[in-house]
């Protein structure tokens, strides 16, 4: 059985404030903790419940394995329907990448999302076409967020996801830096090489002035409908694809 205050420090890492200061997270669900046990992220203990086997997480380092009652599972869990089995995971320390980390690629720099689903889906993307590094605003949400872990579906078990202040890292960076922005070039029309960041602003606001002045070039997504824009993790998804797709040419 877990006592009150194991209870209570587990529930609390639903909260930004408490993470921080405990160091941890929460991942739930079967295949998301297999993904996290595969990567270099540190498992402190999973939790699971008497239907739950833990040898199907074929476990190849020491872990701290706790069974638990149903009841305590929900108490826990930020899901309403818990997944039988929840691991607390080391908040990793990432600093910003350099310019060798980030050569001869593509990765994605994110200023001021807000919402989980929306950062957890995009980690599955960045994840998906194979982009590593993600550098965030110190003001974008949480990676660690119950709900942009949830989203992310596993992929933040093999994305990197960095919090810096953006302005002195993208001055730092030799890199063409590409703006998802309502008025640019056509993005079917533009050549994007074979390297560069693709900087993706707020959800309602675009990206801060400050983090614009270091765009090369300004790109948009052609449309031919009456909706003001796209969703910034859809946006971000086509972004991606069409980078991808001109990579491979």
């Amino acid at each position: 059985m877990l006592s009150k205050s194991q209870i209570s420090l587990l529930k609390s890492l639903q909260n930004k404030k408490d993470r921080r200061e405990h160091g941890l997270f929460l991942v739930e669900g079967f295949k998301s903790i297999g993904e996290f046990i595969k990567s270099p992220y540190q498992i402190d203990a999973i939790y699971h419940t008497a239907s739950f086997d833990p040898k199907v997480l074929k476990l190849s380092q020491k872990i701290n394995l706790h069974q638990i009652s149903d009841d305590e599972l929900k108490k826990i869990s930020s899901l309403k329907t818990p997944q039988e089995v929840a691991a607390v995971v080391k908040i990793p320390a990432w600093p910003a990448p350099d310019n060798t980390q980030l050569k001869q690629k593509f990765s994605l720099v994110l200023d001021g999302i807000q919402d989980p689903g929306n950062l957890g889906t995009i980690i599955r993307i960045a994840d998906w076409f194979g982009i590593k590094h993600i550098i965030c605003s110190p003001d974008t949400v949480e990676a660690y967020n119950p709900k942009a872990v949830q989203a992310s579906m596993g992929s933040l078990s093999r994305t990197t996801v960095h919090y810096t202040d953006l302005e002195p890292f993208l001055l730092k960076v030799n890199l063409p830096i590409f703006g998802a922005m309502l008025n640019g070039d056509n993005i079917y029309q533009t050549e994007f090489g074979h390297e560069g960041l693709i900087v993706m602003g707020n959800e309602g606001n675009g990206m801060r002035p400050g983090v614009e002045k270091f765009i090369g070039k300004t790109v948009t997504i052609p449309g031919n409908g009456g909706a003001e824009s796209l969703n910034v993790a859809i946006a971000t998804a086509l972004f991606c694809s069409e980078v991808s797709r001109k990579s491979y040419k």
